[in-house]
């Protein structure tokens, strides 16, 4: 509460601080999360205006709480913004409440952003959504982000917004906050991904990135492993990709090797439907003749992909057909579900199913949380069958 802790000067010199604009949580000023999303939001437009077209911006974040974490980040893509990277700032020196308190966040997060160039933009909204404008989109992204730094201990970093699954999520928000349809469903994007760009240790690359990061890479003696905790089924999968990496010093394992890891880092979310490790293996990787489990090759992966995908449409419609609120549910099924529907411009659905979930759940997830807003906005603008009595 910083405005406040002016308050004994203030009421000396009776001159007060006008906190209608302070971007903060308080009860007192009756701010909630909303309202701290609104007024940053209008922070980051007035950044977004004054920058050039290909400039940056640089946001220093220091909080416990998945949900602000979420706010801000939703703030910036809001706005235009394309995040680029998000990095551990390590200040070496810590403040009096880090050390002396045990739940005081001990690091801050940077997030690096960018304004995309105006001729691209112009060009990919009078395209509409089209394929084409999909791929320059990944394409130029791709240009902005930084190359895998080698570092001192040999180790090559290794860089989450060049792989896959997170190139394809803000290939999906950069349309969905321009109001278009995404033209490329997760599998189809997969199995361009790996026909258009050059893969390198699970990251993807442009030709000119790609000979650059061999030449670093040759100075490495392995990819840097990323830590992960397993709480829902995308984290799960994810971890499993990283079991299963040769590249990250994984390999190919049973069931039975790779059971109890798994179960040593699942953290479950209390609403989370979790499936069965055995499923989550069955719907994303493939089995060897020594029945050991490894992550399948991009044109496979693409069917997988699809399979899955169906799988999940089919419990995202199961959840239709109920009522009341969902207390359990499968968190990559609703986000499959939000998908479909956005294509289809069927925003009522997305709109009353998120009636239906934990107001936590939206808040903590940042992908969901863009679905509902966009779907919101153009689900109060449809015109409505005036009654005839």
């Amino acid at each position: 509460m910083y405005s406040e802790l002016n308050f004994l000067w203030e009421a000396w010199l009776r001159v007060f601080t006008n906190n209608q604009p302070e971007a903060i949580i308080s009860r007192e000023q009756r701010k909630g999360l909303a309202e701290y999303q609104e007024l940053m939001e209008a922070c980051f437009s007035e950044f977004y205006q004054l920058l050039r077209p290909g400039r940056w911006m640089t946001v220093e974040f220091h909080n416990s709480k998945n949900a602000v974490w979420n706010a801000i980040q939703e703030a910036i893509l809001r706005v235009g913004f394309m995040i680029a990277d998000v990095r551990i700032l390590d200040k070496q020196q810590g403040t009096f409440k880090q050390v002396t308190t045990s739940a005081a966040v001990k690091q801050d997060l940077i997030i690096s952003a960018y304004k995309p160039r105006s001729d691209f933009e112009r060009r990919f909204r009078a395209e509409g959504g089209s394929l084409e404008g999909a791929w320059a989109f990944i394409r130029q992204h791709l240009e902005q982000l930084p190359i895998p730094a080698l570092q001192e201990n040999g180790l090559i970093e290794s860089l989450t917004e060049r792989q896959a699954y997170l190139l394809y999520d803000r290939m999906v928000a950069f349309h969905i906050q321009r109001g278009l349809t995404v033209p490329l469903s997760a599998p189809e994007f997969y199995q361009g991904l790996h026909q258009r760009l050059l893969e390198r240790d699970e990251m993807y690359f442009t030709p000119p990135q790609a000979a650059e990061y061999d030449k670093r890479r040759m100075g490495a003696e392995r990819v840097e492993q990323l830590a992960l905790f397993v709480s829902d089924e995308k984290s799960a999968i994810q971890w499993l990709r990283q079991q299963f990496s040769p590249t990250g010093g994984g390999k190919a394992q049973t069931y039975q090797e790779i059971q109890p890891k798994f179960l040593r880092e699942l953290h479950q979310s209390r609403h989370e439907d979790l499936p069965e490790l055995r499923d989550i293996l069955e719907e994303n990787f493939l089995q060897d003749e020594h029945d050991r489990w490894y992550t399948p090759d991009p044109d496979r992966q693409a069917d997988l992909e699809a399979l899955r995908q169906r799988t999940l449409l089919r419990e995202f419609n199961e959840y239709l057909k109920t009522k009341g609120k969902l207390r359990t549910f499968r968190s990559e099924a609703i986000r499959e579900g939000f998908s479909h529907a956005w294509r289809k411009r069927d925003y009522g659905a997305i709109v009353k199913t998120a009636e239906r979930l934990p107001a936590s759940i939206l808040e903590e997830d940042q992908q969901l949380l863009m679905y509902v807003h966009n779907a919101g906005l153009r689900y109060s603008q449809e015109p409505t069958q005036p009654s005839l009595l």
